[in-house]
């Protein structure tokens, strides 16, 4: 339910214009806003005494960066925040649903599938949450909502922002509701010892208050309530079942004798017979899938490293569009898997021409059913700068990454170097291929994956051996490796490496032959980026290895929606475009689709008195970032005529008037996420850019 904005309300937030209150709690007040992009988001402003605190904003910084990274399994998108405003604020994902609390309000206890199926969304969520190192701290049915029927929680992890400010608490004083509380968050060092096992305790008050209207050490005040839950076992009348002797032991006052969200998880669908999951099987999709993210040991705490990455705005969308919370990073299918890797076929001429594995000219238009979720991609022939960056060369230096018709990976002064890349984050399943030649004796080809800082798993292609193992220093001191024999990279020798992580364990092939494997199970590396290098094994020199068509790619679920594949063929598209290289002749953009609102509710079945079907258009992003080779001094125009008689949807490159590339890269320079352009390509090579304002 929403509410009118109040006279002293703002009306804009950063880049959001605000419509209506949604609620107003201890950190802030939530709006309920319109993106740029015209899709609805919730926007939570914090409350003025925090933006004066220093402290504060860097907290809030750190831990929403933490929680952007946890995947969407019953948990509502992180998409933006900014600590550095007036007043800062985040934005997530708008669920168009009631509360938890107000269920029960309005239509009293669950029982049967239906509490079993809360308890389930609940648990994937907080095993989600728990999976990248983040601890929700204020769970409370306030904070689980309900999208077409499937409980979504929300706020995860931001509450700890305030919290550790010492001057927003008093000693007699903390941020969250009492009654949910574990006993070891009423310590006075709470902050020391409080871990996950809090949050699972919270579900088990959830949970029992979902089932009786009430919770389990209800007291006529918050002391008395505080003094039950130190000192007394739960009342859990009115919750029979196996579901009661599990909310039980979420309850145990030492958090070392409660379930971890992963076992809590397990057990819930253990205890499932086939009633409320067997009509709800995306809600069981989305609790498999939760339960091979990372599985976070009882005594990890707050402190586990965090992992960016960028929230698509696709994953919104389709959210809000059709998909409940089970449509976000679903494990491959066998048959999906099989398809990935028999795309991984051999390469033996890593060039400019040759494209990358699983790029193929692709349609505009989806066929029906909702748009495909995704994570991110990446896609770089790397035979010029773009996703990847060039070095230059120095007689000091570590070592240099370099572009002739591939990327050559050079050591130097040291026996490892790294290029520079992509800072996309993969967290879950994933597929990497990529051309790898040995260019000198001596030198190994090096592959990162799930890498945060210079801690990750690795795998390692030298001329004798192939090795999988995990790198905890970024020195030549690789841990855990498994190793086999191999001659297949000899100097002059080019083959396609693959790396597939699926069900917690990563196969590496060659030439699309599994070679070895090993499984992907610490807790800290739950997801990271993908990084490309060189090993130095000889005794002396420099080292090179060369790499060509590299292809990084997340789980795909849901019908597809097709992009146009702006580095195969000729065409004309819509891009995000993030940068524009004149020297390198190279731009790096992400496919996405211009849709008319109609067209776009009708083909994705969404009601057509959703709001979004009143907007002129729709952007639905492929989430995949690709580097386009640009012809020599490409026409450059602007098309700035939206809301006149022209249609976005279908301009076409060329549309508008001629610019200067200097007036191009300056407009480019202000849009950082990136700019809507038009392109045309001839050939998979860029011949002209036309920048689309006021849209």
């Amino acid at each position: 339910m929403t509410r009118p904005l109040m006279p002293n309300d703002p009306r804009w937030l950063g880049n959001y214009e605000l419509h209506s209150r949604l609620g107003e709690g201890g950190m802030g007040t939530v709006f309920l806003g319109r993106s740029p992009d015209g899709r609805l988001v919730a926007v939570k402003m914090l409350r003025a005494e925090h933006a004066w605190d220093a402290e504060f904003r860097g907290r809030f910084r750190s831990e929403v960066n933490r929680a952007r990274e946890v995947p969407g399994f019953c948990t509502a998108a992180v998409l933006d925040a900014d600590p550095d405003h007036e007043t800062p604020y985040l934005v997530v994902e708008y669920v168009d649903g009631p509360s938890l609390s107000e269920v029960i309000r309005e239509r009293g206890p669950l029982d049967g599938g239906t509490l079993h199926s809360v308890a389930v969304g609940v648990a994937t969520a907080l095993a989600a949450i728990h999976g990248v190192g983040v601890i929700h701290r204020d769970l409370k049915p306030q904070n689980v909502l309900f999208s077409l029927g499937t409980p979504k929680v929300i706020d995860f992890g931001i509450a700890r922002a305030l919290e550790v400010t010492s001057r927003h608490t008093r000693t007699d004083q903390m941020v969250g509701t009492v009654a949910y509380m574990a006993p070891e968050r009423f310590d006075t060092d709470s902050d020391r010892t409080v871990g996950p096992a809090a949050d699972v305790f919270a579900w088990g008050v959830v949970v029992a208050y979902a089932a009786t209207g009430r919770t389990p050490f209800w007291a006529d005040s918050p002391a008395a309530t505080a003094a039950r839950i130190l000192t007394q076992p739960p009342d859990l009348t009115g919750l029979g079942g196996s579901l009661r002797d599990l909310v039980g032991r979420t309850l145990a006052k030492d958090p070392a004798e409660r379930p971890t969200a992963h076992q809590l998880l397990d057990l819930l669908l253990e205890a499932e017979t086939g009633g409320a999951l067997a009509q709800r099987p995306e809600l069981r999709k989305a609790a498999e899938a939760a339960q091979h993210t990372g599985r976070v040991r009882p005594g990890v705490r707050e402190s586990a490293a965090p992992v960016r990455r960028r929230v698509s705005r696709l994953v919104a969308v389709a959210t809000a569009a059709a998909v409940v919370c089970a449509g976000i990073g679903i494990a491959l299918s066998r048959h999906q898997l099989d398809e990935v890797l028999a795309s991984f076929g051999p390469s033996t001429s890593p060039s400019a021409s040759q494209p990358a594995a699983s790029a193929a000219p692709r349609s505009t238009v989806a066929a029906s059913g909702p748009p495909r979720i995704q994570g991110p991609g990446v896609s770089d022939h790397l035979d010029r700068r773009g996703l990847w960056k060039a070095d230059r060369a120095a007689e000091n230096a570590d070592g240099w990454c370099t572009f002739r018709d591939r990327m050559l990976a050079t050591t130097h002064m040291s026996t490892l170097y790294q290029c520079k890349g992509p800072q996309n984050s993969f967290a879950g399943d994933q597929t990497i291929a990529v051309d790898v030649g040995i260019v000198t004796e001596g030198a190994c080809a090096i592959i990162w994956f799930r890498l945060v800082d210079q801690h990750g798993y690795v795998a390692s292609f030298c001329e004798n051996e192939i090795r999988l193992g995990i790198d905890e220093s970024s020195g030549n001191g690789f841990n855990s490796e498994q190793r086999i024999a191999s001659k297949a990279f000899q100097v002059g020798q080019t083959h396609r490496a693959g790396i597939t992580v699926h069900n917690g364990t990563a196969q590496v092939t060659v030439d699309g032959t599994p070679a070895l494997s090993m499984p992907v199970t610490d807790p800290q590396l739950v997801a990271g980026r993908v990084a490309l290098g060189t090993l130095n094994e000889a005794s002396e020199g420099d080292a090179t290895v060369a790499f060509a068509n590299v292809d990084l790619r997340s789980p795909v679920v849901g019908q597809p929606a097709k992009f146009t594949d702006p580095t195969t063929g000729s065409s004309q598209s819509v891009v995000e475009l993030y940068s524009y290289d004149p020297v390198a002749h190279s731009a790096v953009a992400q496919p996405v689709l211009v849709m008319d609102s109609a067209a776009y509710c009708k083909q994705f079945k969404i009601d057509p008195d959703d709001i979004k079907c009143s907007d002129p258009f729709q952007i639905v992003e492929s989430d995949t970032k690709v580097t386009i080779p640009v012809r020599s001094a490409p026409k450059l125009t602007a098309w700035e005529n939206v809301g006149g008689g022209d249609d976005i949807v279908s301009v076409r490159a060329g549309a508008g008037d001629s610019i200067s590339a200097s007036k191009f890269t300056k407009w480019l320079a202000g849009k950082e996420d990136g700019g809507l352009v038009a392109v045309t390509t001839s050939d998979g090579e860029v011949t002209t850019l036309t920048k689309i304002e006021n849209f």
